[in-house]
């Protein structure tokens, strides 16, 4: 009797035991599925703030543009010519040399002189450049060409050795500087444009930029074309303008005043020091959309790496707050795409509560994206009408691969973290600060 008792109390005890260990089974399930909900709850706020953020993206994007079309066709005051020095820095000989040289020599203005640099006397720029104002001396209108030579550079950039050797030269009667790469070609009130809002003395700098228009069609060309009208469509009523060094304009007077020319003998960028310089000082730099300029490239894409870092490398040293905020862009861009793709892939697939939110987020982010390749492009087409039809296999690029060509820019960004050396147009750089650089040499 007391073996039956002993049994059928381990018997017992065993069916006690049994059903604890399945209920803790099941408290294991559901903890690991609160917590799974718990999670999904965090993911459902994240949601919506992505979602704003992109409906904040549209918004700017749409501003922009607003911006640039109402500001684009406004004619600029004759009246206000004041005396301007072009300086234009040359190395080499870039697509379409001879149009980009002929459009700054037949500008809409009176009052301006046109100042070549180039390092030495062997470039081909040097001769090419002869030729041009030889055949252009006796049409009426044109501007007085002066064609210098400012040897190699020591302890800045070529460029900005080059445009100081220029400066240095200047008569006392000049008002304004003004200043273009010779890789643009500019429309005929390009120059009137630039200088008609410096009449305000609020605006210390004024800056158009470039649109690549591609003359090969190959994949990296109509890249470069895509992710650099990415860059130009940040440009609008903001006070986040940086200067862009190949179409620009400053007074003379705040040059001096604001000790530029001592600034540039120790830097390699002319345009985010100048940019930098002037908002230190209360100024504004504004973007003027006429001066939009269109540059003629075919690249590869070796070359496209080099120009990607090489441009975010520089805007880290010398705009360190700007880059940080075009890195969370970017990372926003593609993780937002494609992380939340990925997220809402597997919340459809395990069925979980907000599944619709879940795939709502990437279809969000995928048609921000997109619509913001429209208005740039569109923004692209009007302001370079005679070009449209050069411009049109860069818009299928963009409109077709902009998740491609946002994960590039990523990796230009990331890229330029790293190290500090760059070869800008044939020269080695090391770029120790803002303040100070080393010349490798070629």
């Amino acid at each position: 009797m007391e073996k039956r008792l002993a049994w059928g109390d381990e018997l017992a005890y065993g069916s006690r035991a049994a059903a604890v260990l399945k209920g803790c089974g099941r408290a294991v399930g559901y903890e690991r599925f609160e917590d799974l909900r718990f999670g999904m709850d965090w993911y459902v706020s994240i949601a919506w703030v992505a979602i704003a953020v992109q409906v904040v993206f549209m918004y700017y994007a749409v501003r922009n543009y607003r911006y640039a079309l109402a500001k684009y066709d406004r004619k600029a005051i004759a009246a206000y010519q004041p005396r301007v020095a072009l300086l234009v820095p040359c190395k080499g000989l870039d697509p379409r040399f001879e149009e980009n040289i002929r459009s700054l020599l037949t500008q809409d203005y009176d009052a301006y002189r046109v100042y070549f640099i180039v390092q030495e006397r062997s470039d081909p720029a040097y001769g090419a450049l002869q030729r041009l104002r030889d055949e252009t001396a006796d049409q009426a209108g044109r501007p007085a060409v002066e064609i210098l030579v400012a040897g190699a550079s020591a302890a800045c950039s070529q460029k900005i050795h080059n445009l100081l050797y220029a400066i240095e030269r200047l008569g006392d009667e000049v008002e304004m500087l003004a200043f273009a790469d010779s890789d643009v070609c500019v429309r005929a009130d390009w120059l009137i444009q630039l200088i008609r809002p410096l009449r305000k003395p609020k605006r210390g700098v004024t800056t158009g930029y470039r649109l690549f228009v591609p003359l090969r069609n190959n994949l990296a060309t109509l890249g470069l074309s895509a992710i650099n009208a990415s860059i130009a469509q940040m440009l609008g009523n903001s006070r986040f303008n940086q200067a862009w060094g190949g179409s620009m304009a400053v007074r003379l007077a705040d040059f001096r005043r604001l000790g530029l020319a001592e600034t540039w003998k120790q830097t390699l960028s002319d345009d985010l020091s100048l940019s930098m310089a002037i908002k230190k000082a209360g100024m504004i730099v504004t973007f003027v959309p006429a001066c939009l300029a269109a540059s003629y490239e075919a690249t590869t894409w070796r070359r496209l790496c080099e120009f990607g870092r090489r441009q975010f490398l520089i805007t880290r040293v010398y705009a360190p707050l700007t880059w940080t905020l075009g890195l969370l862009s970017s990372v926003g861009s593609v993780v937002g795409l494609w992380g939340t793709a990925a997220l809402g892939v597997y919340a459809a697939a395990v069925g979980a509560e907000h599944a619709g939110l879940f795939v709502a987020v990437p279809i969000v982010f995928f048609a921000g994206q997109l619509f913001r390749v429209a208005l740039r492009q569109s923004l692209a087409a009007r302001l370079l009408r005679d070009r449209a039809t050069n411009l049109r296999p860069a818009v299928a690029a963009d409109m077709l691969g902009f998740w491609f060509w946002s994960m590039l820019l990523l990796v230009f960004i990331l890229s330029s973290a790293f190290g500090r050396t760059i070869r800008w147009r044939g020269i080695r750089y090391r770029l120790c600060g803002p303040m100070r650089i080393e010349v490798l040499g070629a």
